[in-house]
């Protein structure tokens, strides 16, 4: 099913705009302060995101309240065991990542919904990333560059797409997106990773992987509209002010997570 492009005259509005800023400042400020706790907290807000994430997926994959339940039920044994908690039981991550898996074919064989089963990979993978790269010695500022580089992204597109507009990216999936907005969120992710880099000493080759992830960034965005134009709606959810749901703010998260951890971690495997 496609569906016509439409521009979104709400989000040009002064007062929606204004509002889609203060609820994007309380968000970071929020994620920031979970992000520097770290352990439990961090680990506990990635939790309900993903929870809330799974939801919303259910409900554009078209599934029932009840398999809605059983999805989150699902996946939430597996980021159960991505608690700080399980570090003490010596649980490895490659068994949380089968576990991970398993609970993606449980769903599919008792819904017999595959695209409800691929959400728990969508919604799980990212949270285990992030994770993962926050418990290590400098987990807070690998972190921090695989969060702010999807921030930068959002917020460097967004302006300079509504200042210079110009030839439209993905008009089928996206009409408000522009080939300017793509470069502009590529040179401000860049500008954050090399401050990150000369005043936090983040390794350089995540410099110079910053815009492959920024265009990544831009891709879950893209991917994430086009499922919403086939479930026929504008906004995943309605939970976050000016924003829609919690899928149309971590649409960037979920492929940028799994892909900054193998390139900031796979160096550090022996």
């Amino acid at each position: 099913m496609t569906f016509p492009p439409t521009p979104d005259a709400k989000l040009r509005t002064p007062s929606n705009l204004r509002l889609r800023m203060i609820a994007s400042v309380v968000m970071i400020a929020v994620a920031l302060l979970a992000l520097v706790a770290g352990g439990v907290l961090f680990w506990l807000l990635a939790v309900v995101a993903a929870l809330f994430m799974m939801a919303e997926w259910a409900n554009l994959s078209g599934a029932g309240a009840r398999e809605k339940r059983i999805s989150q039920f699902a996946l939430s044994v597996p980021l159960a065991l991505m608690a700080p908690a399980s570090l003490i039981l010596e649980i490895h991550d490659f068994f949380t990542l089968g576990l991970l898996a398993g609970a993606a074919f449980f769903v599919v064989i008792v819904t017999s919904r595959r695209q409800l089963a691929g959400g728990l990979l969508y919604c799980g993978l990212p949270v285990f990333a992030l994770v993962l790269m926050r418990r290590q010695p400098d987990g807070l500022l690998l972190t921090l560059w695989a969060l702010s580089l999807v921030w930068a992204t959002d917020i460097g597109a967004f302006f300079t797409g509504r200042t210079l507009g110009g030839p439209k990216l993905a008009p089928r999936i996206s009409p408000a997106k522009t080939w300017s907005g793509l470069l502009g969120g590529i040179g401000l992710a860049l500008i954050v990773a090399l401050a990150l880099y000369r005043w936090e000493g983040l390794p350089l080759r995540l410099v110079v992987a910053t815009p492959l992830l920024a265009i990544l960034a831009q891709a879950g965005d893209l991917y994430e509209s086009a499922v919403k134009r086939r479930a026929g709606v504008k906004d995943s959810g309605n939970i976050l002010p000016g924003h829609g749901g919690v899928l149309d703010r971590l649409d960037g998260v979920v492929p940028v997570a799994p892909m900054a951890a193998i390139v900031a971690l796979l160096p550090l495997i022996r």
